[in-house]
């Protein structure tokens, strides 16, 4: 199976040995997002909506990179450091996500990278 990197100056770049998306097999899999403003690799909101709309947002940018939006997205993971913040989270994620909404599994983790609150991957299908 031919592999496709797919990388956009729009998003954060990996800032490890992974790559931001990968094209295979009719779909885009999307690594983890996790809130960084990607013209400054900082960290974006101290609440969890703050946070979660530039999760989005970088998650909307690697999609157009290719073409594409969320209403591709058939799966996502959520890792939330909180699972008291969910109903918070989920007010945002609900502003992006249309319906038929994607699968999707939230799970609570002890620490993400850089100490943010909230991390999402996504799996596209190519239309």
């Amino acid at each position: 199976m031919k592999k496709e990197v797919i990388s956009t100056l729009e998003a954060p770049q990996a800032i490890g040995p992974y790559s931001q998306a990968i094209k295979a097999g009719g779909f885009i899999f999307i690594s983890g997002q996790i809130p960084l403003d990607p013209k400054t690799g900082t960290v974006v909101g101290g609440t969890i909506e703050e946070q979660t709309e530039q999760v989005m947002k970088n998650l909307t940018s690697i999609l157009a990179s290719q073409n594409l939006g969320l209403e591709h997205v058939v799966k996502t993971t959520v890792f939330l450091t909180q699972m008291s913040e969910f109903p918070r989270f989920n007010e945002v994620y609900a502003k992006y996500m249309r319906t038929p909404y994607p699968a999707r599994a939230t799970v609570e983790v002890g620490k993400l990278p850089k100490g943010v609150q909230v991390e999402i991957e996504a799996i596209a299908v190519i239309a």
